[in-house]
């Protein structure tokens, strides 16, 4: 039997093969690679969305919580004095409200208290909320500092690890109060509220810092003021 002395696979031959499976293996991980690069900023992008979205909701259901409550300030042991526990400021807004970001419309009602700080290394402003289970007059008197003309000057709101961030990068942040008034356009919007009454609505105006066209941006709320009850019968005893 005679054996084919040309039969067989050369070096280069192989060298081609070789290289060959490199340059689709290369392309194979390439296009795997924007793949997965696409992927992860479309998921970043719905994120983001979301987050705005969540963030308007919370906003909205915050408020739509509200529970006119009392505060016992006590600026010595033997005198106290009994004041509305609502502060309503262009960067500052502190209620009681029965809506929570832990349980949502099932928990105890919480004082949330509303802050726009710096952002990070000083660029643009970011909202935030801290939440404390509400206990009573009492507690709540511990966040008034003076009580002047029956105007109440609260603690300052003070940023901490359970803050949560509910819009980050804004060019800017302010809340303005609605307020009746007799000569038209019979209503007007106020950066602060002072007087005994409620605000007929809230406005929390919003703007970003970036304007991506395929962006979410965090918006102007503008929302009425409801009043569904008052907790002081219920909790302050408790």
């Amino acid at each position: 039997m005679k054996t084919d002395a040309r039969a067989g696979i050369t070096l280069i031959e192989i060298l081609i093969a070789i290289s060959l499976l490199s340059l689709l293996t290369v392309g194979m991980m390439m296009a795997m690679r924007i793949g997965f690069n696409t992927m992860e900023k479309t998921d970043n992008h719905l994120v983001r969305n979301r987050r705005v979205a969540n963030a308007h909701k919370i906003l909205e259901n915050e408020i739509a919580g509200f529970m006119f409550t009392r505060a016992e300030f006590r600026p010595r042991p033997e005198v106290f004095q009994v004041v509305p526990f609502t502060q309503w400021e262009a960067h500052s807004m502190r209620f009681v409200t029965s809506y929570s970001l832990e349980a949502a419309w099932r928990g105890r009602p919480q004082i949330a208290a509303f802050q726009v700080i710096p952002g990070d290394g000083g660029i643009g402003v970011r909202l935030i909320v801290n939440e404390t289970p509400w206990t009573g007059q009492a507690q709540a008197g511990q966040m008034v500092a003076s009580v002047e003309a029956d105007h109440v000057r609260f603690a300052a709101i003070v940023p901490g690890s359970g803050s949560f961030v509910l819009a980050d990068r804004l060019a800017y942040c302010r809340f303005s109060y609605l307020q009746q008034i007799t000569d038209p356009p019979f209503r007007m919007w106020r950066p602060d509220w002072i007087l005994p009454m409620l605000p007929l609505g809230i406005r929390i105006e919003m703007a970003p810092l970036d304007e991506g066209p395929s962006e979410l941006h965090a918006s102007t709320i503008t929302t009425f003021f409801p009043v569904n009850r008052d907790v002081g019968a219920n909790y302050d005893d408790q």
